[in-house]
C-alpha cells in the first residue's frame, strides 16, 4: 500500500502554514474534501484546509467532534506529546529550533568543536590506514 497516513478522525497533524504554523492538532471532523475541523488543548476549534496540514503517524481513538475535555483526556492517554518528541520528525524540529535560537558566539563554539572532532576522526582514520597496510 502506498499510503500509511490517512485523513481520519483522531489523526494528529501539524499545521504547516499560517499563524498556527508548527502546532500539533487533532482532526475531529472532516467538513468536505478540502477542509477538516481541527482542535488542540490550547487552541480554539477551527477549520483548516488539508493543504495546510501535514499528517503524522500518530492517531488517537476519539469519536467525531468530541468535547474539549474528552479530547484532552484522549491525547493524554495516547501520550501524544511524548510520542511526537520521540519521533524523528519531532526531534528534527526541536534541533532546528535550538539552532535557530543560538547566538553568534554559540555558533562559533560549535564550529570549533566540529573542527576538533574532524581532526580526531582524521587522526584515527590515518592510524587505521597505516595499520592496514
Amino acid at each position: 500500500m502506498p499510503f500509511k497516513r490517512y485523513v481520519e478522525i483522531g489523526r494528529v497533524a501539524q499545521i504547516n502554514y499560517g499563524k498556527e504554523y508548527g502546532r500539533l492538532v487533532v482532526i475531529v471532523d472532516v467538513i468536505d474534501q478540502n477542509r477538516a475541523l481541527v482542535d488542540a488543548p490550547d487552541m480554539v476549534r477551527s477549520q483548516v484546509n488539508f493543504k495546510r496540514l501535514s499528517l503524522t503517524d500518530i492517531k488517537i481513538d476519539i469519536k467525531r467532534v468530541p468535547k474539549k475535555k474528552d479530547l484532552i483526556q484522549a491525547m493524554d492517554a495516547a501520550d501524544v506529546k511524548n510520542r511526537w518528541e520521540k519521533s524523528s520528525w519531532g526531534r528534527k524540529l526541536i534541533v532546528q529550533k535550538r539552532r535557530a535560537s543560538l547566538n553568534d558566539f554559540d555558533r562559533f563554539k560549535i564550529m570549533l568543536a566540529k573542527i576538533k572532532r574532524a581532526a580526531v576522526v582524521r587522526q584515527e582514520l590515518a592510524k587505521l590506514k597505516k595499520s592496514a597496510s
